[in-house]
């Protein structure tokens, strides 16, 4: 089943590509305010369930939705202690299968 991202699809669709973004967390300098998980258009930060040596409870990205994340670096503006770095590594096809 092929799902449209897009309302009306582009003359040159097969061209059109979008960012797979990595999200890098320094567990040490979170606080666990847990913005980002709250601010990730995508859902692709969950819980941890673990902290880390200063007792909060951290994020980790979802390994089912890691290839969700677009690199929008809403979760790294929202950080208020500046631990996580998005950065896109990997540029995919928007559309795929439209005929």
């Amino acid at each position: 089943m092929v799902r449209r991202l897009l309302s009306r699809v582009p003359l040159n669709y097969k061209n059109v590509l979008r960012p797979i973004g990595r999200v890098d967390i320094d567990i040490e300098l979170c606080k666990g305010c847990h913005f980002c998980i709250e601010f990730c258009p995508n859902d692709v930060l969950v819980r941890s369930g673990k902290v880390n040596r200063q007792g909060y409870e951290y994020p980790i990205v979802d390994p089912n939705r890691a290839d969700a994340c677009v690199a929008c670096g809403m979760c790294e503006r929202v950080c208020p202690d500046y631990c996580i770095k998005v950065s896109d590594h990997i540029y995919v096809p928007v559309v795929e299968g439209v005929k």
